[in-house]
């Protein structure tokens, strides 16, 4: 019977350390496989941030409101890259001369096969060739997957969510707003679903955003992350 007793005890105090190893290694798991796919997530958003960027500039439309145009627009856009050869000098720019003006001269010259005028500005040498190359492969890199811009990693095909507003400010000037975030459901199911309910009961004790977003449609930011 003692025994019996002491096998008993034994089994409990060998669950009950189980429990408390659980209870301290748990939450550390937790964080660390948490860690690993925020970066990640972070690292999409911060490419979708770079494409609108890029959309709004080039396109001069504000932001993009549906992943489809906004991937197309990736693997198609073109970047003008201006190639500069000397500089103008002080006392050129005293004289009226800028870069627009010194290229109009060098143009005409081109067209008419008289340099005279250029040398005598000095502006033997002077260049400004504009150049383009493609937005892809100069903002992310040959090997990027414009396709895989609008996927969540971690995510099993779930897509980031995009939202698009314009608002005006006060003078009237339009004021473009883009917002693309992910909640914790969608990236962190799947490591511990009680850490995961505590995360998102903490956040919303803050009354914070309940996973990882960049931009804000409601409050402009200057296209921040909340991670940041």
């Amino acid at each position: 019977m003692k025994a019996l007793i002491n096998s008993v005890l034994a089994l409990c105090a060998i669950a009950l350390l189980y429990l408390c190893y659980g209870s301290i290694m748990g939450p550390i798991a937790f964080d660390k496989e948490r860690d690993l796919r925020e970066k990640e997530v972070i690292a999409s958003l911060i490419n979708i941030r770079d494409a609108q960027v890029n959309y709004r500039n080039i396109t001069m439309k504000g932001y993009c409101a549906d992943f489809d145009t906004l991937i197309q627009f990736v693997k198609t856009a073109q970047l003008p890259i201006v190639k500069k050869e000397g500089e103008l000098t002080d006392e050129q720019m005293e004289n009226g001369l800028t870069e627009r003006k010194a290229m109009e001269m060098i143009e005409k010259a081109r067209k008419t096969g008289k340099w005279n005028d250029v040398k005598k500005a000095g502006l033997e040498g002077f260049s400004r060739d504009t150049m383009f190359v493609s937005l892809k492969d100069s903002i992310f890199g040959a090997g990027f997957n414009a396709d895989s811009l609008c996927y969540v990693p971690f995510g099993n095909g779930v897509k980031f969510e995009l939202e698009t507003r314009v608002d005006s400010t006060r003078s009237g000037t339009p004021l473009y707003l883009f917002e693309a975030r992910t909640p914790y459901e969608v990236y962190l199911s799947g490591i511990n679903e009680q850490e995961l309910l505590n995360l998102i009961d903490k956040q919303e004790s803050l009354d914070r955003y309940c996973g990882l977003k960049v931009g804000d449609v409601e409050e402009p930011n200057n296209n921040a992350g909340n991670w940041e």
